[in-house]
């Protein structure tokens, strides 16, 4: 069994989740599996976790691409013009999304040809998108099976051609019930099978800790400068409470939105409160992780309708044993359970994460810290979730058509 694996852009300093399954992958499977991605990194970090990989990565320059499409327009010319012409169609309602979808296709060209030379059995995307229409064209083209896994933004922002995707696929993995529910609306998904993103929770201590009851409180927010993230919604709740005044927050991770959250922070008078730390290797993340006294992820729905999926953040909380304050939102309520293992506010009220922090910081709140660690490894462990995927794709390969 021959697996080539799809993604938009490899490494991706924010998708640690991504390269733990690639090794889950290949230790389930017993063989090296073939990383294709689409386009270009643009985080200069590569972790450990990936750097196996970046020298396998197979990524066509634009040359590969133009000869692929050429050379598929000779072989399979009718399949390739419909092809096209259902990525046109199925992108009408999208002119924003258009023209990359079509700058995809002669790049899934090259993959197809990769899938083929390279006798790949089976091709898996992570996400709905890019990576999903590029495994879609490779099984149009080569009649390669093909599965994806819906994580998050790539089926909330944008749903082109998500029915024709699901209806074609061998198997779907969402990672949430959230996201199985929402893909119901767009057609049969008895072959979509939940399956959680995965950690590696023998690389993180469990050590469960009380906040101080006087003293500095370490928080720590791990997340990107997006909106979606929620950080403005964040310092205003710091801003607003007496009580959360020995609150210190420590913020790891990049983004567009730095600059802007750093004024804000100014114009709150919080800045000798918050530190900025930008993006860390995931053991500096399991050292900020291991001194925390709690992990608050503030999320929301951004305009755009970006959203979380399930935070890989809140379960590497919960393997460390930190307590979490963060968002009723998407797939959140199925990792931590409001009252019990955790707390959850509403999306963008402050007041509701102001009152969340609060019960936390003043001990009114003790959550079952050892409850969270035994979801995490019976239900989050990459081992596992990785090894139901390999699973997945020997059931259907076996009995999945090869003739497109």
């Amino acid at each position: 069994m021959r697996l080539a694996y799809i993604v938009s852009r490899f490494p991706h300093a924010s998708e640690t989740f991504i390269a733990r399954e690639l090794v889950g992958l290949e230790a389930a499977g017993g063989e090296r599996l073939e990383l294709l991605s689409l386009f270009p990194p643009v985080d200069p970090l590569v972790h450990p976790s990936a750097a196996p990989f970046v020298d396998r990565l197979i990524r066509p320059s634009v040359g590969d691409a133009v000869s692929a499409l050429a050379w598929w327009m000779v072989r399979r010319p009718l399949r390739l013009a419909s092809s096209v012409g259902l990525v046109i169609r199925g992108h009408l309602r999208s002119p924003r999304v258009l023209p990359r979808a079509l700058a995809t296709v002669p790049l899934a060209a090259a993959h197809a040809r990769a899938v083929e030379s390279r006798g790949v059995d089976h091709v898996h995307a992570h996400y709905a998108t890019y990576p999903t229409l590029s495994a879609w064209i490779c099984h149009r083209l080569t009649g390669t099976p093909y599965s994806f896994t819906a994580q998050a933004h790539d089926i909330y922002m944008d749903q082109s051609m998500l029915s024709r995707k699901l209806a074609d696929a061998a198997f779907v993995v969402a990672i949430s019930d959230f996201n199985r529910n929402l893909l119901s609306r767009y057609g049969d998904t008895a072959h979509v099978h939940v399956i959680r993103s995965g950690i590696d929770t023998s690389a993180l201590r469990f050590r469960p800790r009380a906040v101080p009851a006087e003293g500095p409180v370490r928080a720590l927010c791990i997340a990107s400068f997006q909106e979606y993230k929620g950080h403005r919604v964040l310092f205003e709740a710091l801003a607003g409470s007496r009580e959360l005044e020995r609150v210190q927050l420590d913020l790891v991770g990049g983004g567009p939105l730095r600059g802007e959250l750093e004024r804000r922070a100014r114009e709150l008078g919080i800045t000798d409160r918050v530190r900025f730390h930008g993006t860390m290797t995931e053991d500096a993340v399991r050292d900020m992780l291991d001194q925390a006294d709690l992990l608050v992820l503030p999320s929301v729905v951004a305009k755009s309708g970006q959203m979380e999926g399930v935070p890989i953040a809140l379960m590497e909380a919960f393997a460390a044993g930190v307590p979490v304050v963060t968002t009723r939102l998407s797939g959140i309520p199925e990792l931590v359970t409001d009252g019990e293992t955790g707390l959850l506010a509403e999306p963008q009220d402050a007041a509701a994460l102001r009152d969340a922090l609060e019960r936390v910081v003043s001990g009114r709140f003790e959550p079952d810290l050892a409850a969270g660690r035994e979801l995490v490894e019976r239900e989050f462990e990459v081992a596992d979730t990785a090894g139901r995927i390999w699973a997945l794709i020997e059931q259907t390969s076996s009995t999945f058509a090869t003739t497109p």
